[in-house]
């Protein structure tokens, strides 16, 4: 298949699934979005392949939801959803949150290569897989977003302290706080992040999806799918307010969360 928004290349036990949007830093379009999800399919269709690395092309892994490049106006104008709530609803769910728990619940190990900016959507992309390995100027910015897994990511004290804030997180910290597994030297990321993968690959294949499956069960007996699915009621809740409301000069939802990017921003540089 070819591929437009992302690489994909496999080479004997790994494959890799690459962002490839740097102009835009990465930003996740809903061509990207399904590109990601295409190559995860082919990766697991693959008997050859044991682990599959989620990474991003350039200086960041994903700066987070393209929110008006021109390519996505222009997949948006081609193909638009329903009018109304409605159609609002079924992008919000299909593109971000039926995505990522197909993602959480690959059959294979799975490892997200990260540097640079992780931002909202690329935490959420993030989060779905298995292992992370961040690079050490890695910036990661959670916050309320469709697949709402931050609670279990962070825990729930953090949660509130990082979001109530909405600050960035460093990678040290996010390691510190069980997000991340490995922080790395920048230069020394993808050396490290595929030698975890052999490591990883020389296992039984039927061993490492049986722990995988037994690990996420665990989480789900604790209410972890049950949880992700209601927080996307209350976050539609806050999309579709900001839509509605009219008179009050409250901004677009793209917008709302632009600046809520640019104050987290200037925050980590003060």
């Amino acid at each position: 298949m070819a591929y437009k928004t992302i690489v994909y290349e496999s080479k004997g036990r790994i494959a890799r699934v690459m962002l490839n949007r740097p102009r835009y830093r990465n930003a996740q379009s809903r061509v990207l979005l399904e590109e990601m999800d295409a190559a995860f399919a082919q990766a697991v269709a693959d008997d050859e392949v044991r682990v599959i690395v989620l990474g991003g092309v350039g200086e960041h892994f994903s700066a987070g939801h393209d929110l008006g490049t021109p390519d996505e106006l222009e997949d948006v104008a081609r193909r638009p959803y329903p009018k109304g709530i409605r159609g609002q609803y079924q992008r919000s769910w299909e593109v971000n949150v039926e995505n990522s728990l197909r993602w959480r619940e690959l059959p294979k190990p799975t490892i997200a290569m990260v540097q640079g900016y992780c931002i909202f959507g690329g935490w959420l992309i993030a989060s779905t897989m298995d292992l992370i390995i961040a690079a050490d100027d890695a910036k990661f910015l959670p916050s309320f977003v469709q697949y709402f897994s931050v609670p279990w990511d962070l825990g729930p004290r953090k949660t509130k302290e990082i979001l109530f804030q909405n600050r960035f997180v460093s990678a040290q910290e996010a390691c510190d706080l069980g997000f991340v597994n490995q922080v790395v030297p920048r230069a020394e990321l993808e050396a490290r992040t595929l030698d975890l993968a052999s490591s990883i690959a020389e296992n039984d294949r039927f061993i490492l999806r049986m722990i995988k499956f037994a690990v996420n069960n665990a989480q789900d007996a604790m209410g972890f799918r049950s949880a992700v699915r209601a927080a996307h009621s209350s976050y539609f809740l806050i999309e579709t307010g900001g839509r509605l409301r009219t008179g009050s000069g409250d901004a677009p939802p793209a917008m709302r969360r632009l600046d809520l990017v640019k104050k987290a921003v200037e925050k980590s540089r003060k």
